[in-house]
């Protein structure tokens, strides 16, 4: 059975939704003891980064979502889940994160610099990482596109945890990971086959 954190803030449902059409059993949940024995935990997120971590913190969820993190079970998370996983957040100059990934997450330049509208929504490539290969990218398509609603994306210290970048007048990285943990920028549950795909691959890392 998969966790979907329940903080109070986040795409829970479209999350689980995305799950049950690759047929996999999801639950929504804020239970520590059920984010415990879960066979894998998955972190959503939509909204501010100080909202959404203070959330996590309001319902005593940041220490279970980091042993979570560290008990060796898939870990997904996404859109502002990827964020939390970083140290700390340039959004409402918060100072506190998750430090699962180290790092920072930092705003989009601004139009005036790229001619581009922040924030980044739409669809836009993937491009994998060419040396990391990744379990969740199995089924991709060969020109794989993801909806992307963000304004902030993640800096990490360590680029060996970048699995996927996107380009958006700055190369960002789209997906991060390491052991079992596994992060992307986009929405997968919106982003139609390729994003469906990653779900599957996750459900299926949890079955084995």
């Amino acid at each position: 059975m998969i966790a979907i954190v329940d903080y109070g803030m986040g795409n829970l449902r479209s999350a689980q939704k995305g799950f049950e059409q690759v047929g996999h059993e999801a639950v929504i949940t804020d239970e520590p003891k059920v984010i415990a024995t879960a066979d894998a935990v998955v972190l959503p997120g939509v909204g501010a980064y100080r909202d959404c971590y203070a959330g996590l913190k309001d319902r005593g969820l940041t220490e279970p979502v980091k042993e979570a993190a560290a008990s060796g079970r898939p870990f997904l998370g996404i859109c502002v889940g990827l964020q939390l996983l970083f140290e700390s957040s340039e959004e409402g100059d918060c100072p506190e994160g998750l430090g699962i990934f180290r790092g920072r997450v930092v705003r989009f330049p601004n139009a005036s610099q790229t001619g581009l509208k922040v924030p980044h929504m739409g669809w836009n490539l993937l491009k994998p990482s060419a040396v990391k290969p990744c379990p969740l990218f199995s089924g991709l398509s060969g020109s794989p596109y993801a909806y992307f609603v963000h304004s902030y994306y993640a800096r990490p210290e360590d680029p060996e945890v970048i699995l996927a970048t996107c380009e958006y007048g700055v190369e960002f990285p789209a997906m991060v990971g390491r052991d079992n943990v596994y992060a992307v920028q986009f929405h997968p549950e919106k982003s139609q086959r390729d994003g469906l795909s990653i779900l599957r691959a996750f459900g299926n890392l949890v079955a084995r």
